[in-house]
């Protein structure tokens, strides 16, 4: 049995949870997140919406099935991961599993994440750090070796996270008759496989780039990491596209980012939505969905401008899911119709969009 140096969890208020670390051995700051998914931890390390985050897994057992291979597809995407590394700072776990089993297991998580160089901490009682996190809200963290260095706390959300994450130079996809722009914040490998379709040629352009000087016939805002209220670069350029009247759709930051153009305020929520049962209603409807959430702003929908409306709620706090024109083709989700991990309950909102070209 693998030796493991003890190591603490300090939130800004004080708290303290001691473990062990069984990741990369180094000090690190950023906000501490919880999410109540069971299973997909590979996909929810490698999406760049938890970017500068601390990680808490709820759910008691993790690594017991490994790391799959990073092998990618014919087209440079990775099969079974969401991006090309590991977003969180530091993930927290109750109880790290040593051994794995799985028929495409290439290595153990604590392997994974020493090579990524991400703190991995285990022996924390998650139940009552995810309940302190609850009633308190997301909180500043750091988790310090015992006899390490210690640092300072680390807010990541004051920066342009976004920025980070967002590829640098427009990426193409295939020589289909229609064009359509992705707008790149941080998007999750499986949004770009939903979009990838012989009758498409799929533009990826950087968070910043000025997308309307392609002629296309669809635009598509992806997710992304921290406060969307950086991007306001994106947002001119949104409000520009909204003059053209082509079909536009939004996934998580990408509601974010569509509201704002329209004149709606996204503020924090008090710790956000993480995780794979999330119960969301279509406004004006009976349908329900449970779906996969990662994000921790929220759009006010009584603030959007005419002819703008909710289109989805959450029915556990009433936040607004989704919102969209009321005679143009324009709409967005704020959970995640590819989900990867979760349901794929909603996926249809791919093909509602494509209809649309």
């Amino acid at each position: 049995m693998q030796e493991y140096k003890r190591a603490t969890l300090i939130l800004d208020d004080g708290s303290r949870f001691e473990g062990y670390a069984f990741g990369h051995e180094a000090p690190v700051a950023g906000e501490v997140v919880f999410t109540t998914a069971m299973t997909g931890y590979t996909e929810s390390f490698t999406d760049p919406s938890y970017r500068g985050q601390i990680l808490v897994m709820t759910y008691p057992l993790v690594g017991n099935y490994g790391v799959p291979s990073p092998q990618l597809d014919e087209h440079g995407i990775a099969y079974f991961r969401e991006s090309d590394r590991i977003h969180p700072l530091g993930i927290i776990v109750s109880d790290y599993s040593e051994e794995h089993s799985h028929w495409n297991a290439q290595s153990s998580l604590g392997q994974w994440l020493r090579s990524e160089q991400v703190f991995g901490l285990t022996g924390i009682d998650t139940r009552e750090l995810a309940k302190t996190l609850r009633e308190k809200g997301s909180m500043k963290g750091k988790i310090i070796l015992e006899g390490g260095t210690d640092i300072p706390f680390d807010d990541p959300n004051a920066r342009n996270l976004v920025a980070e994450v967002s590829p640098k130079e427009v990426q193409v996809y295939g020589n289909g008759p229609k064009k359509v722009v992705l707008v790149d914040c941080g998007a999750k490998n499986n949004i770009i496989r939903n979009l990838i379709r012989p009758e498409i040629t799929l533009y990826r352009v950087p968070w910043d780039y000025d997308f309307n000087q392609i002629d296309y016939d669809g635009l598509f805002l992806s997710n992304g990491p921290g406060d969307p209220n950086m991007c306001s670069i994106t947002v001119e350029h949104i409000r520009k596209a909204l003059e053209r009247k082509k079909p536009i759709c939004g996934i998580c930051m990408g509601n974010q980012l569509l509201a704002a153009a329209a004149g709606a305020k996204v503020t924090k929520m008090k710790y956000g939505h993480r995780s794979h049962n999330q119960p969301v209603q279509e406004v004006g409807t009976t349908r329900c969905y449970i779906t996969s959430q990662n994000h921790g702003y929220a759009v006010d929908a009584s603030t959007l401008g005419p002819g703008w409306r909710a289109k989805y709620i959450n029915l556990n706090d009433g936040t607004n899911e989704g919102i969209c024109h009321e005679t143009l083709p324009y709409f967005s989700a704020q959970f995640h119709p590819e989900a990867c991990s979760g349901p794929t309950d909603t996926v249809f909102i791919f093909e509602e969009f494509l209809q649309l070209l």
